[in-house]
Order: C-alpha cells, then structure tokens, then sequence
C-alpha cells in the first residue's frame, strides 16, 4: 500500500484555547497532522526550521513577533520553500491582507470560518495552490487596485502572455484549483498547472496567491475598481 504522509501542520497562535481547539480538530483527520504549537510569531519560525512543515496556521496578532513579520521570515529562509503559511485571523482589513500576501503568505482565512472551510484551506494550500476567504476577496483586491495603479497598464502586464495563460490567469483569479481549471478549459490539470507557472514565471510572481492580485489588477476577473 502506497500511503500518503500527511500534511505537517505547524499551529501559531497566542491563545491558548484558540490553539487547543485547533488541534482537536486536525487530530481528527488522517491526512492532517500537528507538529508543534507556537505562542508567538518568533516561536512559529524556530518551529518552522526545526520541522519543515507543510503549512502553517498562522495567526497576525502575537507578542515578540508578529505573524505577518515571521511570514516574511519564514518565506525568505532558505530551505523553507515549501513551507506555506495559512494566515488565520479575526480582523479582515485591507492592510493584514495585503501585508500577508507581499510577505509570502499563500492563504487568508478568518478566524469564524467553519471546519471544513479550514480543513478544506489546509489541504488546499498544502497542495500548492493560494486560498483566501472568499467573501473578503473581491472587496479587497478591488479596493487594493484602486489604491495602487500598476506603473504599467493592463495590456502591457498582459503582453507577455499567449491567450490560453490569460485564460488561466483568470480562472486562477476566481480561486480555482488546478483541477478545477482543466475542467473549464478542458485541459488535464497537469498542463493546467504547466500554464499557471508558466504565468507566474512570466509575470515575475511568488506564488499563486500573487497571481491573485495581478488577475484582478489587471481586470481578468471581471471586475475592475
């Protein structure tokens, strides 16, 4: 038998009740298992070395470090490139989700999401793709682009794109997986995930959680501010 490891989940939150009750749930799931617990953001990155793990839940608010700051941290060490940090938190202003997504984070969810909604972003964001709540999303990559015009217009961002990783980009855009993609496109969700990096390559982005951004920077999702 062929077996899967399970995702290696790091959990990094100040609150005690908040962390256990985390951990009762993943303990739960075969494919999820918790590998250590911080109570602070400088914690989350010792952790993070010590135990290469899959994801991190990562909470904005701590003492010593903050998780947006041991993002970056954790996004910058080498080594640690497969490491993806899940933000989790009760405040959804512009600024947390923007500052998490510029410091390497691959996913945002709010902290009053229901279980399967944060097993789900696990799983997601531990297989490589970006997640971000979904009513969140819209409104603040909308407003994000209206306060911050790219230096460059639509059409030129774009320009190094064939049509088929525009489509892509723009499906990536909606929050869809890889499979999810193929399936629109009619494409296997290997070459699907083949043109999602070759537009990440192309338009100088970190991860899929930029390709975000940049869909809706650039109008690809539908709606522009």
């Amino acid at each position: 038998m062929n077996a899967t490891p399970p995702i290696k989940v790091v959990l990094a939150d100040d609150e005690r009740l908040v962390r256990s009750g985390f951990k009762v749930l993943l303990d739960l799931e075969d494919d999820i298992t918790v590998v250590g617990e911080a109570t602070n953001g400088a914690e989350a990155v010792e952790l993070a070395r010590a135990t290469r793990p899959d994801v991190v839940l990562m909470d904005i608010r701590m003492p010593r470090l903050d998780g947006i700051r041991a993002t970056a941290q954790i996004a910058a060490a080498a080594g640690m490139e497969r490491v993806k940090v899940l933000i989790l938190t009760t405040y959804d202003t512009d600024e947390n989700v923007f500052d998490a997504l510029q410091a390497g984070a691959s996913g945002f969810l709010l902290k009053d999401a229901g279980p399967a909604e944060l097993l789900h972003a696990i799983r997601v964001i531990a297989a490589g793709d970006a997640l971000l709540a979904p009513r969140i999303t819209r409104r603040l990559i909308g407003q994000f682009t209206a306060q911050r015009r790219a230096a460059k217009s639509a059409e030129d961002r774009l320009a190094v794109l064939t049509d088929r990783e525009r489509e892509v980009l723009a499906l990536v855009g909606q929050g869809m997986s890889n499979d999810e993609i193929g399936a629109a496109l009619f494409l296997s969700p290997a070459t699907a995930r083949t043109h999602v990096s070759r537009a990440m390559v192309k338009l100088g982005a970190r991860d899929r959680a930029q390709l975000v951004v940049i869909a809706y920077q650039t109008g690809l999702t539908g709606f522009t501010s």
